[in-house]
């Protein structure tokens, strides 16, 4: 179920949907729930890791679910999510081509080889179908924001350039919740 269509909820409209997605009535909300109850628009469940980052990101008693005011945070960071997709997919297939993705990475500031564009397009098109899925480019954008910001702890000088000793490079990936 697609839930997440209204750009400015009510707080009543929320809760419906907060006790609906809550099905064992705990007052939180799993991973494994909210999978349930997200559409990536193929109605096909929402990608679990990408589900599982979002969680991790309004998680804030880190008990690996949320409580009824995260679940107004990720409303809104859906819905974001939603718009911005809706923007970059020209074409309104309802998935994002290469170029597209291309597009919208160099909006968002990355300046990135075609090579480099290429290799996570083939990453985060999880069927192999030559496109990215909702779901899969939040994974994609989360992921590369990630990277970045863990990247840019070790660029001081903000050249793009860092160096850094192994266990320190395994330090950095191993602590990033991705």
């Amino acid at each position: 179920m697609a839930y997440f269509s209204s750009p400015q909820p009510s707080r009543e409209f929320l809760w419906d949907v907060f006790q609906r997605v809550d099905k064992d009535r705990s007052g939180y909300i799993t991973a494994n729930e909210l999978q349930m109850a997200l559409s990536n628009g193929t109605w096909a469940p929402f990608n679990p890791e990408t589900v599982r980052l979002m969680i991790g990101m309004f998680d804030k008693h880190k008990n690996g679910s949320i409580n009824f005011e995260d679940f107004g945070a990720l409303w809104k960071y859906v819905t974001d999510w939603q718009a911005c997709f809706r923007s970059f997919d020209r074409d309104n297939s309802g998935n994002i081509d290469l170029n597209e993705l291309k597009t919208a990475l160099s909006a968002f500031g990355y300046r990135l080889s075609d090579n480099l564009i290429a290799l996570m397009f083939r990453k985060f098109d999880r069927f192999g179908k030559g496109t990215i899925l909702f779901d899969d480019f939040i994974q994609c954008c989360i992921v590369l924001h990630t990277l970045t910001s863990a990247f840019r702890q070790f660029d001081t000088d903000q050249d793009g350039i860092i160096t850094i000793h192994y266990e320190q490079f395994l330090n950095m990936v191993f602590s990033l919740q991705i």
